[in-house]
């Protein structure tokens, strides 16, 4: 008999999908990744089509396995809004038709073992609590910084979610009456801090200087101002053109407002950011710090510390192994 678990990960993602196998030997934390594949997801076709590559993805995982080292459950980690109690899918923006889309029980149903879901968060921040930047934490904030902003919940040492997993979506807070759009609504964090409001402020301000008659550099380079991205910005910023890191600064200074709001609110140990955060720290951190410093209480900003995503590019696996993992110890309401 071998020893340790192994145990399936879904991640299900607007651009691409993943199914990963994931083994944790005996008195080990972090599994191991023995196994993915990945594909695209609109180019699959609807919900039923992407979910039984999916599954016939799980299923050629596990044939590599002998018998005695099986997978033990799986875990699905989806955006939101989903419904993780009864394992349903309930039309993410990202995923145009998957509407009510009972994943948890296709799952079950075709592979035989159990199977949460959680939203990508959420997943996000068990994986960082467990094996990442949030190690040794009771009460700790994950960000996602990429696509979206939301945010993940540990507190009391445990997954918070809310009564229907809409717990820690504070990228819908407006933060200013006008700016980018994000999560449908102008002026929110979202809309300041995530790939496509970066992309959207980046436009704005490169529309300023070229009205006036100046050329921005990594706008051409780019070819021209619709071509414009966050990691487009990043990456001028990161060759030091001024106007790249006013972009960045002023992302910086709104995602500052919403960590004071999380301070002041909830008093973490730890918050951690991912993504864009990650790539761009040098020029998002001293201005968000700033006004975080300014905007929340003393004791809180004191006591806590912000940090970088420390998983990387291997985070969407984890992520999804981590929500198997936590289902099997009970980590979370069925």
């Amino acid at each position: 008999m071998a020893s340790g678990k192994s145990y399936l990960g879904f991640d299900i993602g607007g651009t691409k999908c993943a199914a990963i196998l994931g083994r944790c030997a005996e008195g080990s934390g972090r599994p191991d990744i023995i196994g993915r594949r990945v594909f695209p997801t609109r180019e699959t076709g609807g919900p039923d089509q992407v979910l039984q590559r999916l599954i016939e993805a799980g299923k050629e995982l596990r044939g590599s396995l002998p018998p005695d080292e099986q997978p033990v459950c799986a875990g699905i980690a989806c955006g939101s809004p989903l419904d993780s109690r009864r394992g349903v899918i309930q039309s993410p923006p990202n995923l145009p038709g998957w509407d009510n889309i009972p994943v948890t029980q296709m799952v079950e149903s075709s592979l035989g073992i159990p199977a949460w879901l959680l939203n990508d968060a959420d997943a996000g921040a068990l994986a960082e609590w467990r094996f990442g930047a949030g190690q040794g934490c009771k009460n700790m904030i994950f960000i996602t910084f990429g696509t979206g902003f939301g945010a993940g919940l540990i507190l009391n040492g445990r997954l918070y979610s809310g009564i229907d997993d809409g717990a820690g979506e504070i990228g819908h807070i407006r933060v200013s009456p006008t700016g980018p759009v994000g999560y449908g609504k102008a002026g929110s964090l979202e809309g300041f801090c995530s790939g496509g409001g970066i992309a959207q402020l980046a436009r704005t301000l490169v529309m300023e200087k070229t009205q006036m008659g100046e050329r921005v550099a990594f706008c051409e380079a780019a070819g021209g101002i619709d071509k414009l991205t966050a990691k487009v910005v990043g990456e001028a910023a990161d060759t030091g053109d001024p106007l790249a890191r006013h972009i960045l600064a002023v992302s910086g200074e709104y995602l500052g407002r919403g960590l004071a709001l999380l301070l002041d609110l909830l008093n973490p140990e730890r918050i951690i950011i991912g993504s864009i955060f990650v790539r761009s720290y040098s020029w998002i951190w001293p201005a968000a710090e700033a006004v975080m410093r300014e905007e929340s209480l003393e004791r809180t900003f004191r006591r806590c510390q912000v940090a970088r995503a420390a998983l990387g590019e291997s985070i969407g696996d984890l992520a999804a192994l981590s929500v198997a993992m936590e289902g099997e110890r009970g980590g979370f309401a069925i």
